[in-house]
């Protein structure tokens, strides 16, 4: 199973199905604030709602295909962070991630991402990885203007939202640039 420890605070584990009842928690008790930027969010009604999902998201870290995984921070778990697609071809992936509204403001995804960069470019030895944001989500594009990426553009209307459109802003980190950081 994958999992690593950030630091003394955070840790980042592979969801497996015994999680799906504390993840669902996590969900509900953030249902207004996730909502705001993420569609599937009113679709998770119910731990049950969880049941399918989570064995594709282990068979996608099984194929080296990805993962989506808990943050968590002094044990309880606060948000999630994942891989989407792995392009090993051109050694490129993405990184999506989201917090709990309870636990912002104490620098955890900024330094779980920092930590999984390490990972993706010294153990899986990729070379590039995008972050994508909506664009008025100014915690959301803090988090790779902080750590160094470099904005590439606007992809605009690239997200459909309940009722309207969201720009989104790309960033990317290639690992030269890191390795340098």
């Amino acid at each position: 199973m994958f999992s690593f420890t950030v630091d003394r605070e955070i840790s980042i584990e592979l969801f497996q199905q015994h999680h799906k009842e504390e993840l669902y928690d996590l969900i509900d008790s953030n249902r207004d604030h996730l909502r705001k930027w993420l569609l599937w969010v009113d679709k998770r009604r119910s731990p049950q709602d969880l049941e399918p999902i989570i064995p594709l998201w282990i068979r996608n870290y099984a194929d080296n295909n990805g993962f989506d995984a808990g943050i968590r921070y002094q044990g309880k778990l606060v948000g999630m962070i994942g891989l989407h697609h792995i392009d090993w071809k051109s050694k490129s992936t993405s990184i999506g991630y989201l917090l709990s509204e309870d636990a912002q403001g104490k620098g955890i995804i900024t330094r779980a991402v920092s930590s999984l960069l390490n990972y993706l470019f010294i153990e899986m030895d990729l070379n590039r990885v995008e972050i994508q944001c909506a664009i008025n989500n100014k915690k959301s594009l803090g988090i790779p203007e902080r750590l160094g990426f470099k904005k590439e553009g606007i992809t605009r209307e690239g997200q459909w939202l309940y009722d309207h459109y969201e720009d989104l802003v790309t960033y990317s980190m290639l690992k030269k640039d890191w390795v340098k950081s």
